[in-house]
C-alpha cells in the first residue's frame, strides 16, 4: 500500500516550523496550491549567490529526492524560479536565508 502523502500546505508548514527551530530564517514567497502544489525552495546564502531546490524522483530507487534547479547568482536563480511559476501557478516558493547554507532539506521527513 502506498504511503499517504502529505498536502502541500501541511509540508510547507511543518518544513517552516523545523527552520524556525534551527533559527533559519525563512518565509512563503509564494503560495501555491494547498493540496497537491509543487514546492520549490531557494536557499539565499546572503552574499549574492544562491540555489533553487526541487523535488524529484529518483529513477533507481523511486523515491523523492530533493534537486538542485538552478544555482549561481542570485538574480539569475531569481529569473529561473519565474520562469517556473511562469509554468506552475499553483507552485509553492520557500526562501530560506542561511549565511551558512543550511536548508534540512537532506534530514528525514523532508523529501
Amino acid at each position: 500500500m502506498p504511503e499517504p502523502r502529505l498536502t502541500a500546505e501541511i509540508w510547507v508548514s511543518a518544513y517552516l516550523a523545523r527552520l524556525r527551530v534551527m533559527d533559519i530564517p525563512a518565509f512563503v514567497v509564494a503560495r501555491g496550491d494547498g493540496t497537491a502544489g509543487a514546492v520549490l525552495v531557494k536557499l539565499n546564502t546572503l552574499d549574492g549567490r544562491a540555489t533553487a531546490f526541487t523535488r524529484s524522483f529518483d529513477i533507481l530507487s523511486g523515491e523523492r529526492v530533493w534537486v538542485t534547479l538552478s544555482e549561481g547568482a542570485e538574480r539569475e536563480v531569481d529569473a529561473s524560479i519565474a520562469r517556473q511559476r511562469g509554468f506552475d501557478s499553483d507552485l509553492w516558493v520557500i526562501e530560506v536565508e542561511d549565511r551558512q547554507g543550511r536548508h534540512l532539506l537532506d534530514q528525514p521527513g523532508l523529501t
